[in-house]
């Protein structure tokens, strides 16, 4: 009976202790308390910028963490969000283009609300930016930020940019993934249908059929996000400038386009457009905070 006694107390010991070490693993602590990652979403450890080709780079710029869209929001989610298609290249897998950088706005806001988010803008039809310098733009909508939301949004310029270049895991790679575009990236030469050489020329491009491409076809980046060079140019939240032009004129694009041309698929490449333009390759990603 002793014998008994004793080898439950052992048992119990053993169990408790295990219990015991259990809840003092900070790991399998934090890993329960993690929350459950967004569809489609990859997240991204923030930090200071690796990749030695991006603008950033060497600059007192440190990111906080966020969540980025996989791929360029396509034809479908535009279509359940906003009940059109704008797009001149139908696919349903295909990204969602000849959209404003408007029309992106109000779609973030959109999913947000159909997801029981918080939408991040608060959005004024009726009031003209001030900061808006542009002499094209008939919209001029008024667009701020709702601090806290826990919306959909554009990236910034340098979220944009830390995701494409690796973020924490950069390999100093040129293009979003790769040192080879034609491994990551959609572009005039190779989106229709043969590889075209050459210069750069609209009518070659119109003949060999080229388009956009269902995305996540070519190779991810390092943090597994595809077509972030190439495919479609994508709107980012910022004002353009430089020492050409003032702030207040262009919004930020980013990622080259299959229209365009190689170097514009470069992760430091900064493309400009008016807010209200579209084209047949322009579209965008979503991000959203921690």
């Amino acid at each position: 009976m002793r014998k008994v006694t004793i080898f439950i107390l052992i048992a119990m010991t053993a169990l408790l202790s295990a219990c015991s070490q259990e809840r003092a693993n900070p790991k399998a602590e934090a890993a329960e308390k993690k929350p459950e990652q967004p569809d489609n979403l990859v997240f991204v450890e923030g930090g200071p910028f690796t990749n030695k080709t991006s603008n950033f780079f060497g600059k007192s710029v440190t990111l906080s963490n966020f969540y980025i869209g996989k791929y360029e929001v396509t034809q479908k989610e535009w279509l359940d969000v906003m009940g059109n298609n704008p797009s001149v290249i139908k696919g349903g897998n295909q990204p969602v283009e000849m959209v404003s950088w408007y029309d992106a706005i109000e779609y973030c806001n959109e999913r947000s609300l159909k997801e029981g988010l918080e939408p991040y803008y608060d959005v004024n039809r009726n009031k003209t930016d001030p900061n808006n310098k542009s002499d094209n733009d008939n919209l001029k909508w008024t667009v701020t930020i709702r601090e806290g939301a826990n919306g959909y949004r554009l990236p910034t310029e340098a979220e944009w940019e830390y995701a494409a270049s690796g973020g924490t895991l950069s390999k100093n790679y040129p293009y979003s993934g790769s040192d080879d575009a034609n491994e990551v990236a959609w572009y005039w030469r190779n989106s229709g249908d043969q590889f075209l050489s050459g210069d750069w020329s609209w009518p070659a491009i119109e003949n060999n059929r080229g388009g956009t491409k269902a995305v996540g076809t070519k190779s991810p980046n390092e943090l597994g996000l595809y077509d972030m060079s190439g495919n479609v140019r994508e709107w980012c939240w910022d004002w353009y400038k430089d020492a050409d032009s003032e702030s207040g004129i262009f919004r930020v694009v980013k990622g080259g386009g299959w229209i365009g041309d190689v170097s514009n698929d470069e992760v430091s490449f900064r493309g400009k457009f008016e807010a209200n333009g579209y084209g047949p390759d322009q579209g965008f990603r979503v991000v959203r905070g921690e």
